[in-house]
């Protein structure tokens, strides 16, 4: 769905979205985020849920849209509430994303519209990675639920 990103900045209302851990054996699949908020670093695949789409759909569709997999959507983990104000107080961004745990079923990652490279990584390796810790929260939710 095209969309214009203008609308995320400086929102009227905090915009709702969708995280996937996505879970293969021992691993999970995190994105380098290409586009701001927090472009450049790691996190978990995911987006804004668009109108009348239920939050499992936003999940699959998020997910083959920015690494090109199918998954299976599982249980909500957790929400994660990204706030950003600048210098003046202002809201430059608000989300409220709801963190679903998710196994993979299909496909090859390929990296999609938001990504900047996609990375499958062993829960042991997750330290290397500069994860926010709501992220790694995620993560380590979905590993005890597993």
């Amino acid at each position: 769905m095209s969309e214009d990103r203008s609308e995320r900045l400086y929102p009227k209302r905090p915009m709702v979205g969708v995280g996937a851990v996505v879970v293969r054996g021992g691993e999970v699949l995190l994105e380098r985020r290409g586009q701001p908020p927090a472009q450049g670093s790691w996190s978990l695949p995911g987006g804004l849920v668009d109108v009348g789409e239920r939050l499992e759909d936003a999940v699959r569709r998020e997910v083959r849209e920015e690494c090109g997999i199918e998954v299976e959507v599982g249980p909500l983990l957790g929400v994660f509430e990204p706030l950003v104000v600048d210098n003046d107080g202002r809201v430059r961004y608000h989300y409220v994303v709801l963190d679903y745990l998710a196994r993979y079923v299909s496909g090859e990652p390929v990296i999609g519209d938001d990504a900047a490279e996609l990375r499958w990584a062993s829960f042991d390796e997750l330290d290397s990675y500069a994860l926010l810790p709501a992220t790694r929260e995620m993560i380590e939710r979905a590993r005890k639920t597993l």
